[in-house]
């Protein structure tokens, strides 16, 4: 499962990274609401797709478009894209941890209510005990966020609740920890 999750992260930042830079200004807005994402890799540990639900917004959409700015101005010593049609294609050379991982992905989009991409990638040295990794991530609008998600909630196949604003802004990823109360020292009679 942590396997599953970690490949989802680094195929979800490849994808992320491929598109914000050079598709900030046509990238097509993503129709508001809940989102149902399915990822499948030719390497995950688990053979069956995972399934995820986001609730998003224009702000969490602009949130995630900055965000993969700077992973692919942090992590990427090459990141070439360009649209044909429909279509989104990418080419990466980006770091991951210790690994050099290039990609290729073609995203599809239909409207503002569907997506398919599709990631091909290679890392020299394994990572995580991959040598290479096909993942497909295909997401569609099901309508108004419900079940009580608030723009940015993502939860996992597992059923985890997490918040995507959180990641787009580390300041905001940890709440503040109350005071501990200073510890009494009880007297022991002597």
């Amino acid at each position: 499962m942590r396997f599953t999750f970690r490949l989802i992260v680094a195929s979800l930042a490849g994808v992320i990274g491929h598109v914000a830079p050079a598709l900030a200004q046509d990238y097509p807005q993503l129709k508001p609401g809940q989102w149902e994402m399915t990822t499948s890799s030719s390497k995950s540990a688990d053979a069956r797709p995972n399934k995820m639900t986001m609730c998003t917004d224009a702000v969490v959409q602009k949130q995630m478009m900055d965000m993969g700015k700077g992973l692919s101005r942090d992590l990427c010593s090459k990141l070439d894209v360009r649209r044909e049609g429909d279509k989104y294609i990418g080419d990466s050379v980006c770091k991951v941890g210790e690994s050099t991982m290039t990609s290729h992905s073609v995203m599809t989009v239909q409207g503002d209510t569907a997506y398919k991409t599709v990631v091909t990638a290679t890392y020299d040295p394994p990572l995580m005990g991959m040598k290479d990794a096909n993942t497909t991530i295909e997401g569609r609008n099901t309508g108004p966020c419900r079940d009580g998600l608030t723009p940015g909630d993502v939860v996992s196949a597992e059923g985890r609740k997490f918040n995507m604003k959180s990641y787009a802004n580390p300041q905001r990823a940890a709440p503040p920890q109350p005071k501990a109360a200073p510890s009494a020292t009880p007297k022991v009679p002597q």
